[in-house]
């Protein structure tokens, strides 16, 4: 017999066994992954809340919830369950203890947030801030997602690609920029000082300093997600409306708006779980005067107070995971509105300089403002890396050289650090773009459970980095015991691409999702009638035309492996498998120079790999149309 034919029934045994096997080996290997990498070693942490003395008690939840330091005024509500007088005047009081006020730097008004009093509780604190960092990622981003949905102009692709790199950075290195450029001798201060406006926003007002840089973190995830709805808008729809006499703005509301709102609640739903659970950057730019809830849980994890530490990680993952299940409900109720998406019709940005209208001029005096929000911290930080305070240098880069040339093996050197953090997001979207489109399919067709479905396939976003770190520490690294004579341990490449992967697929089921139950049922059905299997009738008719959500999950994955830290650093134990933000962290124990030198080179190569993944992912997928 010769090759071809035996070729050739090889491809149609592996055909036919996908065919017919392909979505329950996607949904076994899921579970796995997320019962081994997830469930487990969140549960090890988990389980230290819940047990005293052997045995189980709820006691550490009780000392919490009646403590005023936690809950505030709220500390009587378990003493007293039905004095619901006295309670309804402490949730007043505790609401009425937030506020904004008006601010000026120099000459410049500003709505400056009021620090809460004690009052008001860490919890308290912690989602007041939360708020209002979600109201400014918001409306910082939904202006970008307007400009690069609806203009065409030199560049735009470009710029849609790299909008995410924010998202990617490591916190430590976010908070580095923000002190090197909105600090007492920060690059503002300098460029202020020449006009005679020398004044400190960090030191005047600590929480509003945080609160830009929770815009600078999530402003491009609010703006990422929303572009691609904003693309995927069924031009049809509007013109339908139009052509009834619906003026402009009257289609926009009940035609776009519409559509647009389950992506603007996701990413507002994202951001504020991101930053109520934020840790490096409140703890850099506020210490303990701003502390969180995750501030606490990492000083009682360091200092060995596990059961304190479980005790608020589980509270701070009811919360997050409620909000999750409430906006899920409230998506799978708003499900179809959208479409699959199409060609978009684009207005060019500057037509003619000479005669710019009141869009425009808009458009210009925003990017003029994120211009100023988004560049200053990142100069600020290669102008850190390229001075010694006392002028320009290249010193900081040739510590780089030397660590690779002649550093220990020990030592952390800059080039394996770039191919890791390479190698790590390729094998991140080899296992989380399978995983997310898995899921996607499944919480698309559970039925009433769909949305159960989907708030455990959220729990990754829900738990916080320290948790987890602290969780695949004591479970997969020191390994966990199984019957009989062996033990379940889990280290090296592998355990840093399968935690990766675990905290960057809920991204992809986001994006694909909500495209997927967008897609006309009666092709998958039609499909279906003609002979094809589920995955064929997925593989052939539902990607091709959800391509758009899959390629943009894709660039998520990517993105968060590149930027990844909390549960890299506990698991890259080794400096050969370090990535760019532990070589990051471990040079800053040295000097800012060589620190900011590594962020400036994670800054380039993120760049240059993200538009690259994101222009290769746009080509696959013309071609496959």
């Amino acid at each position: 017999m010769s090759r071809a034919p035996v070729d050739s029934a090889v491809r149609t045994r592996v055909r036919r066994f996908v065919d017919d096997h392909g979505l329950a080996v996607g949904v076994a290997g899921t579970a796995v992954v997320l019962l081994l990498v997830l469930y487990v070693p969140v549960g090890v942490v988990f389980a230290e809340a819940f047990g005293v003395d052997g045995r189980l008690s709820l006691a550490r939840f009780a000392a919490v919830l009646t403590d005023e330091f936690y809950v505030g005024a709220l500390a009587g509500v378990l003493d007293s369950p039905f004095a619901f007088g006295e309670h309804a005047a402490a949730v007043a009081g505790f609401f009425a203890g937030f506020g904004v006020r008006t601010a000026t730097f120099g000459p410049v008004p500003y709505p400056a947030p009021v620090l809460p009093s004690v009052e008001t509780g860490l919890f308290g604190f912690t989602a007041w801030q939360a708020l209002l960092s979600t109201i400014a990622s918001v409306v910082v981003g939904l202006p970008a997602a307007y400009v690069l949905a609806t203009f065409e102009f030199r560049g735009r692709r470009t710029l849609r690609s790299v909008t995410i790199l924010p998202f990617v950075l490591p916190g430590i290195l976010v908070a580095a920029g923000f002190y090197a450029a909105f600090g007492e001798s920060g690059l503002l201060n300098d460029v202020l000082g020449v006009v005679g406006l020398h004044q400190s926003l960090l030191e005047t007002n600590p929480l509003f300093v945080v609160i830009l840089a929770h815009a600078f973190y999530n402003a491009p995830l609010v703006a990422r997600v929303t572009t691609g709805a904003w693309e995927s808008v069924d031009a049809r729809m509007v013109e339908t409306a139009r052509s009834l006499g619906a003026d402009r703005r009257r289609a926009f509301r009940d035609v776009v708006v519409p559509q647009l709102l389950p992506a603007v609640m996701a990413s507002a739903l994202l951001t504020f779980v991101f930053t109520f659970m934020t840790f490096p950057i409140v703890l850099a730019l506020g210490g303990l005067q701003l502390a969180t809830v995750e501030v606490w849980v990492f000083t009682a994890a360091s200092n060995l107070d596990v059961p304190t530490a479980a005790t608020l990680a589980v509270l701070e993952t009811a919360i997050s995971l409620g909000l999750t299940y409430a906006y899920l409900r409230y998506e799978a109720g708003r499900s179809g509105l959208g479409s699959a998406g199409g060609d978009v019709d684009r207005e060019p940005l500057l037509p003619d300089l000479a005669n710019l209208d009141a869009k425009r001029l808009g458009v210009l005096a925003y990017g003029a403002f994120a211009g100023v929000l988004f560049l200053a911290p990142l100069v600020a930080l290669v102008a850190e890396s390229l001075t010694n305070g006392s002028g320009f240098t290249l010193q900081h880069y040739a510590f780089l050289l030397d660590r690779q040339t002649t550093g220990a093996a020990f030592q952390t050197k800059p080039l394996d650090a770039i191919l890791n953090s390479l190698a790590f997001a390729a094998g991140t979207l080899a296992v989380a773009v399978p995983m997310g489109v898995v899921v996607a399919v499944v919480s698309s067709t559970a039925g009433r459970g769909r949305t159960l479905v989907d708030a455990l396939a959220m729990l990754p976003v829900a738990v916080s980095g320290i948790v987890f770190g602290v969780g695949l520490l004591t479970g997969l690294v020191f390994g966990i015991d199984l019957p009989g004579p062996y033990t379940l341990k889990v280290t090296g490449p592998v355990a840093v691409v399968a935690a990766h992967a675990v905290a960057a697929y809920p991204f992809v089921v986001r994006n694909v999702k909500p495209q997927l139950a967008a897609v006309d049922q009666s092709l998958v059905e039609s499909a279906r009638a003609l002979g094809a299997t589920r995955v064929r009738a997925l593989l052939d008719v539902q990607l091709p035309l959800v391509w758009p959500g899959v390629l943009a999950g894709a660039a998520f994955a990517f993105a968060i492996s590149m930027g990844e830290f909390d549960s890299t650093v506990i698991l890259a134990t080794q400096s050969s498998t370090a990535t760019m933000p532990v070589a990051v962290e471990r040079y800053l124990g040295r000097t800012l120079g060589p620190a900011m030198a590594m962020g400036s080179v994670l800054l380039a190569v993120t760049a240059v790999s993200f538009v690259a993944v994101d222009r290769l992912g746009g080509y696959v997928g013309e071609v496959g149309r």
